[in-house]
């Protein structure tokens, strides 16, 4: 067996997005995973964004319920808080697009 490394060149790119999108699928957890449960029942959804990629989010906000298509906007939510100091980790979540007043 061989244990030589090859090196592998990444080439990268920056690429910036919206942050808008529609659902292209959901389900509802009923049954999260360990260190979720306070947050169940919640929604998870596959977003289509505007630029093509699909993203796996939670979507928040909800008044009602959710259907594939409808259209969504990203926003900054608190996920967790971890450790004995309490630090609060935020992340992304969607949440359908609001009304802009003009």
């Amino acid at each position: 067996m061989s244990t030589a490394r090859k090196d592998v060149e990444l080439q990268s790119e920056r690429f910036s997005f919206a942050g808008t999108g529609e659902i292209y699928s959901y389900t509802t957890l009923m049954e999260p995973p360990e260190g979720f449960e306070n947050q169940a029942p919640y929604t998870l959804a596959l977003i289509k964004l505007d630029e093509g990629p699909i993203i796996t989010a939670q979507l928040t906000d909800l008044d009602g319920p959710v259907a594939i298509g409808d259209r969504v906007e990203m926003v900054t939510r608190k996920l967790t808080t971890e450790g004995s100091q309490g630090m609060i980790v935020y992340g992304y979540k969607f949440r359908p697009v609001l009304a802009r007043s003009e």
